[in-house]
């Protein structure tokens, strides 16, 4: 997203702490000053109980609960009263849209128990309003014929399969599911690599005004 904006390849991949609440990312606007939305990382589920982000911990982060920084500590969720536990969250604070990033290739390996867990963490997003979306990434790793242009993105039957996989298994509507390439090993921005990343951008404002505007 960033090196879209700096029309220039950036990396954020050492930002937080692994297992952080990394801190809210923002995109700087020339000459200065920077866009009004912010991006919070959170690390991934895992079928494990004693892996990965708790689901009572995103829960919490959802409704602004959870203060920057904070390190998930697998097995043992934030609790009221805990120093990391912000009881008074803004609406700054409270997540405004909730998005899932998942693999192209790893679509059809999840397993039940994640599953389950990403369910529970949408229906507890649409208990509080908040409007959710998938990302599919790395699509080109997953179909060679995307690897060769990209502009087969949605013409891929592969893709299309791994789309239809999250609708069911998640339930999020269709056209709340984008697909969408990594920046790896190019040395400049590509059009049609961005169209893809903007696309969801626009979408994820949208639904962030949306989130708003119904408060």
């Amino acid at each position: 997203m960033v090196s879209i904006y700096l029309s220039e390849i950036c990396s954020l991949s050492a930002r937080g702490q692994k297992g952080a609440l990394c801190p809210g990312y923002k995109i700087r606007k020339e000459p200065m000053g920077h866009y009004s939305f912010t991006f919070n990382d959170v690390m991934g589920y895992e079928q494990h109980a004693n892996r990965g982000v708790h689901v009572e911990d995103v829960k919490l982060a959802l409704r602004g609960h959870v203060k920057e920084h904070y390190e998930f500590i697998p097995g043992r969720p934030l609790k009221e009263g805990d120093l990391d536990y912000n009881s008074s969250p803004t609406l700054d604070d409270r997540v405004h849209v909730l998005v899932c990033v998942i693999p192209a290739a790893s679509v059809s390996i999840i397993s039940d128990d994640v599953v389950k867990k990403m369910r529970e963490v949408r229906l507890a997003a649409s208990d509080v309003g908040i409007p959710q979306l998938v990302i599919i990434t790395k699509v080109d790793e997953a179909c060679p014929e995307v690897r060769k242009d990209i502009k087969n993105v949605y013409k891929s039957i592969y893709l299309k399969e791994q789309v239809d996989k999250i609708h069911n298994l998640l339930g999020i509507s269709l056209n709340s599911i984008f697909l969408v390439k990594n920046y790896c090993s190019e040395i400049n921005v590509n059009d049609d690599v961005s169209a893809l990343t903007l696309c969801v951008l626009r979408q994820m404002l949208s639904f962030g005004e949306d989130f708003i505007n119904n408060l």
